[in-house]
């Protein structure tokens, strides 16, 4: 995604004000989401990531409004959600993980009208929208079926129909491509990015699939046992994390140029190319290694500083985040 973005409007577009949410009472109390405090330009696309049971759904519940937080404020557009609930929820649209967020035995058509009504548009207003959604997400044919006859797919694809029939401003997708095949998940990636550069929308996406939301993200928040423990520019969070050693890709398998590889290299290879990452960031040993690439008449493609995966990035914060719970006595020696 591109890191800059022309503002749809002023102001901000979601505030989470020491926001918190605790079951239960006394020894029993379980805290789901710490205090958290968050703010969302308009037009910002944030991946808000975690592993299961770290609070990521409970935020995207309390933001819509179908959770009563602990503690704490929402602010959507500027509309609190607990004073002013109704402006409020209008800003947004949202397609939850595990729910049905739609109507099975209806059609695409007639879920789109319900829903449009459900929030108060007028007939005319709903149908032309209906049929510019369903048309783009290429469902205009097979719009009088039944959803539940649907693929998993094209089901989610009635549900973010259904999200953006009052074309809200935010748009909460809670694991949005999970359960999708290869060719779905593509297409519904290609929506959000037309959502978030040519609509201006802003957009809260959680995922496990982490390479969606390296794709998408402009930003990433990492929670974890619901507290957010980063919180960064996706490029600068993953720049921060550079490893302080040269990658070089060459095109197809080393094959007999194992041999030219210095001590301490790993290399990673599939049908199209090889990964050689060298055990430092030494430019003369890298200089060396290519001497022998072009010696062996080695098809180079790319020489640059490794950079890790969102996935690794985020492994590393939760695993680091782990092992400091688990030291508390060196924690408070630290600080």
């Amino acid at each position: 995604m591109s890191a800059v973005r022309t503002a749809v409007r002023e102001g901000t577009a979601i505030e989470l004000d020491t926001l918190g949410k605790v079951y239960g009472r006394g020894e029993k109390a379980l805290t789901a989401v710490c205090p958290t405090t968050l703010s969302v330009p308009w037009g910002q696309v944030i991946g808000l990531l975690g592993p299961n049971g770290a609070g990521k759904t409970t935020i995207i519940k309390m933001i819509s409004g179908l959770i009563t937080p602990t503690s704490g404020t929402i602010r959507l557009g500027g509309h609190d959600v607990a004073r002013d609930r109704s402006h409020a929820v209008r800003q947004i649209g949202a397609v939850l993980e595990g729910s049905r967020n739609v109507y099975w035995p209806l059609s695409a058509w007639e879920n789109l009208l319900y829903f449009g009504r459900l929030k108060g548009l007028r007939g005319a207003e709903i149908k032309p929208r209906a049929e510019r959604l369903l048309t783009e997400l290429g469902l205009w044919e097979r719009r009088h079926e039944s959803v539940g006859s649907y693929s998993r797919g094209m089901q989610q694809k009635v549900a973010v129909s259904a999200a953006l029939i009052t074309d809200p401003p935010i748009i909460l997708l809670d694991e949005p491509t999970l359960g999708l095949d290869v060719e779905a998940a593509r297409t519904f990636k290609d929506w959000i990015a037309h959502l978030a550069e040519n609509e201006g929308k802003t957009i809260v996406l959680t995922t496990h699939q982490l390479e969606v939301a390296q794709e998408l993200s402009d930003r990433i928040a990492v929670i974890r046992e619901g507290e957010i423990i980063a919180d960064l520019p996706t490029a600068e969070l993953l720049a921060r994390h550079a490893e302080d050693r040269f990658e070089v890709r060459i095109a197809g398998r080393l094959d007999g140029l194992a041999d030219h590889l210095p001590a301490g290299a790993c290399a990673e290879a599939d049908d199209a190319q090889t990964r050689i990452r060298l055990p430092d960031a030494d430019t003369a040993a890298l200089y060396g290694f290519l001497d022998r690439l072009q010696a062996a008449q080695a098809p180079l493609l790319a020489v640059h500083k490794a950079q890790p995966s969102l996935e690794e990035v985020f492994l590393h914060l939760i695993h680091q985040g782990a092992a400091a719970a688990s030291a508390p006595a060196e924690k408070e020696a630290v600080s």
